[in-house]
């Protein structure tokens, strides 16, 4: 993993959603968040969007707060997602990754986000909100 990253908190609460793999995903409603995520597979759909939007029926997971990876990552750079889940795993706190071309956001249960701050700094990282 490279030596250290900087972590930007997004300030938005977040659901994590599941939906049948057949369901239609209204992008218009949410188009009104900066950030959001939907996954389709033969299985399901995945939506990451702010609490505040509902993407439709399904299982929902509310209370997750995201921590964006700063910058732009080389497709080159091995083990980034390894290396953020092992500080995190050792602070007892799980995760839910989304990577984008970009970067990758760590999203926590909100009710652990103090604590996988306080891990990543301690791991030698920045954290900024």
């Amino acid at each position: 993993m490279a030596s250290a990253l900087r972590f930007i908190v997004r300030p938005e609460s977040f659901g994590i959603h599941r939906l049948p793999p057949d369901r239609p995903v209204d992008l218009a409603r949410l188009s009104t968040a900066f950030w959001y995520s939907v996954t389709r597979t033969s299985d399901e759909v995945s939506v990451v969007a702010p609490d505040s939007i509902d993407p439709g029926p399904g299982d929902r997971e509310p209370g997750w707060s995201c921590l964006q990876v700063a910058g732009i990552l080389d497709f080159s750079m091995v083990g980034v997602i390894a290396g953020i889940s092992g500080v995190l795993a050792a602070a007892n706190v799980s995760l839910f990754a989304v990577s984008t071309y970009n970067t990758d956001y760590i999203l926590v249960k909100t009710s652990d986000l103090d604590a996988a701050i306080r891990a990543l700094i301690a791991a030698g990282h920045t954290v900024v909100s």
